[in-house]
C-alpha cells in the first residue's frame, strides 16, 4: 500500500537539511548566531532546517519558512538527544515541524518506549524523525510510526560501524527495507557525498559540520599545518 506524503515529506524530498548547531561551550553557540546560521542555510537552497534546543527551535521556526526539524540533547552519553516525551513535547510546542529522536535499542530516562514518543508527539500535531544506528532499529521506528528514519547515529552508538565517512550502506539498506523516507546524517563531507547518499534511496540529506561548524572547520585545517 502506498502513502501519500507528508507536505515536509514532499518538501525536503532529494534536498538538502541543514544542521545549525553548535556545542555547550562554542562561540557559536547562542540562539541570534543559530538563527542567522538557519536564515543563511536557507538563502543558500537548504529544504529545511534542523536545530537543538526549544528556544532555539522557536526562534529559527520565527525566522524561516522552510520547515525545522527540532531535537533537545540532554546530556552527552546514552539516549540524550530527546531522551524523554517531556523534551519530545516541548520541541513540539517551541515550532517544530518535525521532532527528532533517538530510537536505538538503548534504554529511555524516562522508562517510555519509543513509540509512546511518537505517539505523544503526533498527538501534538507534529512529525517524528527516528535517529537511528542499525538496520534493526530503523525498521522497527517505522513501524512504530516514524515519520523519517535517519541514519545520524550510525557510528555513535554500540553495534553500529565504526567509520570515518557517512554509513552509505545503512543508507541503503535502510531504502531497501523500508517505505519510510530514509534521511542520511551523520559525516557528510562533500556535494559528491551528500549526491551519493540520495543515490543509494536517500530521500533527504542532513549537512552539518561541513557547513556550519567553523571552529571544527578550522581545526580540521590547523592540525594539517605544521609551524614554521
Amino acid at each position: 500500500m502506498t502513502t501519500t506524503p507528508s507536505p515536509t515529506a514532499a518538501a525536503v524530498a532529494g534536498r538538502l537539511i541543514v544542521s545549525c548547531q553548535a556545542p555547550e561551550g562554542d562561540p557559536m553557540c547562542d540562539t541570534a548566531t543559530l538563527v542567522r546560521l538557519a536564515r543563511s542555510a536557507e538563502a543558500g537552497g537548504a529544504a529545511a532546517v534542523r536545530v537543538n534546543e526549544p528556544e532555539v527551535v522557536a526562534a529559527v521556526a520565527a525566522a524561516v519558512a522552510v520547515p525545522v526539524i527540532g531535537l533537545w540533547k540532554d546530556g552527552d552519553t546514552g539516549v540524550y538527544i530527546t531522551p524523554t516525551v517531556r523534551h519530545a513535547l516541548a520541541v513540539a510546542e517551541a515550532g517544530a515541524h518535525v521532532v527528532a529522536a533517538d530510537a536505538t535499542a538503548r534504554p529511555r530516562p524516562d522508562g517510555s518506549s519509543f513509540a509512546d514518543l511518537v505517539a505523544a508527539v503526533h498527538a501534538a500535531g507534529a512529525l517524528v524523525m527516528a535517529d537511528v544506528a542499525t538496520l534493526e532499529e530503523g525498521v522497527l521506528a517505522a513501524r512504530q510510526g516514524a515519520d523519517f528514519v535517519s541514519t545520524t547515529l550510525s557510528g555513535y552508538a554500540p553495534g553500529s560501524p565504526q567509520q570515518s565517512g557517512p554509513d552509505l550502506e545503512l543508507v541503503a539498506a535502510l531504502a531497501r527495507a523500508t517505505g519510510t523516507p530514509v534521511v542520511a546524517e551523520g559525516r557528510i563531507g562533500t556535494p559528491e557525498e551528500a549526491a551519493d547518499a540520495l543515490a543509494r534511496g536517500a530521500h533527504s540529506v542532513v549537512v552539518g559540520t561541513a557547513i556550519t561548524a567553523p571552529t571544527a572547520l578550522t581545526r580540521r585545517f590547523a592540525t594539517h599545518l605544521t609551524p614554521r
